[in-house]
């Protein structure tokens, strides 16, 4: 019996001792929110999870994340933002710039790290990329200023071509980043002597109309402007674009992994993955203020021959010397 009930004093020492030690270092446990416009699947999210276990950080065990999602319907992003400080979470991922606006419009204590952000001083999320100063900074791919270079490797690709349809999605960017890349785009292809068709989609229904526009003008190859709604249809878009036998050249390699003929733009693995560091930093003690805005550092052109040879297309040894991958 005496044996027993020490045996049971230790449990009881153990129950009120250790049981609230453990719950406390539980609640320690840094919370995350991610906030995105789009599924965060869109923008490579199990490339971020893959970074932060790097860093030594795993979900579930010594991390918690919240993600919210506005699935498109941008409208619902300040709110998203407001319920991810009511939670009190010790940092917020926001992608893309849309996200990003709403995050800085819900919290000025709250670090803030963006990714998938075109113009960030631009969009008035930071003064300048090398001291962002207050609660916010991140990463930027230049995906917006790239359109002239993409329309430039399409004209390679179609040296003949005269009509390009350029697909993109009103608001899908902030303001002055989505003004700046149209006006750049007109100015390009004006420089190349291709006439320019702007068709616009403003949600998932559009697609047809807007491909069905393209036939009757007659288009001979097609552009897609970055946005994350054409991002997340993107499957959708390349099937489009084959069944109207349309070459086109993208702002993101999941379109040439779908079967889209080519794609330019920034490694966006590096950047969530660059993102995931900030965030690693941040959780560590560094403040947002000290850790200047990172720009895409990689830039890839990828081209899928399969589809090329589907279209018809003989592209030129000089394209093809300039990818960075060839798709067989």
């Amino acid at each position: 019996m005496r044996c027993s009930m020490s045996g049971l004093t230790i449990v009881l020492f153990l129950g009120i001792f250790l049981g609230p030690l453990a719950a406390q270092q539980a609640a320690k446990r840094p919370r995350i929110g991610y906030l995105s416009s789009n599924a965060p699947e869109t923008f490579r999210v199990d490339a971020f999870r893959q970074a932060l276990q790097e860093f030594g950080w795993v979900e579930g065990q010594n991390l918690l994340v919240d993600y919210r999602s506005a699935d498109g319907q941008f409208a619902r992003l300040p709110e998203l933002a407001a319920e991810l400080v009511r939670l009190k979470v010790d940092v917020i991922v926001a992608v893309p710039t849309v996200s990003a606006l709403a995050a800085q419009q819900a919290t000025r204590t709250i670090p803030v790290v963006f990714t998938h952000v075109s113009d960030p001083v631009g969009s008035g999320l930071v003064p300048s990329l090398a001291q962002p100063g207050g609660n916010i900074t991140g990463f930027t791919h230049l995906n917006a200023e790239l359109s002239p270079k993409r329309l430039a490797f399409l004209t390679e690709a179609m040296p003949n071509v005269t009509h390009i349809a350029a697909l993109w999605h009103p608001g899908g960017l902030d303001d002055r980043t989505q003004k700046t890349m149209v006006q750049e785009t007109e100015d390009a292809a004006r420089a190349l002597g291709v006439q320019l068709q702007f068709v616009a989609v403003r949600g998932p229904g559009d697609f047809d109309e807007a491909f069905a526009a393209m036939t009757s003008a007659h288009t001979g190859a097609l552009m897609v402007l970055p946005g994350p709604l054409l991002l997340a249809e993107r499957r959708r878009i390349v099937d489009l674009a084959a069944q109207h036998h349309l070459p086109a050249v993208y702002f993101a390699r999941e379109f040439v992994e779908a079967g889209g003929l080519m794609a330019y733009g920034a490694n966006m693995a590096a950047l969530v993955q660059g993102a995931a560091r900030s965030v690693d930093k941040i959780l560590k003690g560094a403040k947002p203020a000290d850790l200047p805005v990172e720009q895409a550092a990689r830039f890839e052109l990828l081209i899928n021959l399969k589809t090329a040879q589907a279209l018809g297309l003989s592209l030129p040894p000089t394209l093809l010397f300039q990818a960075t991958e060839v798709i067989q």
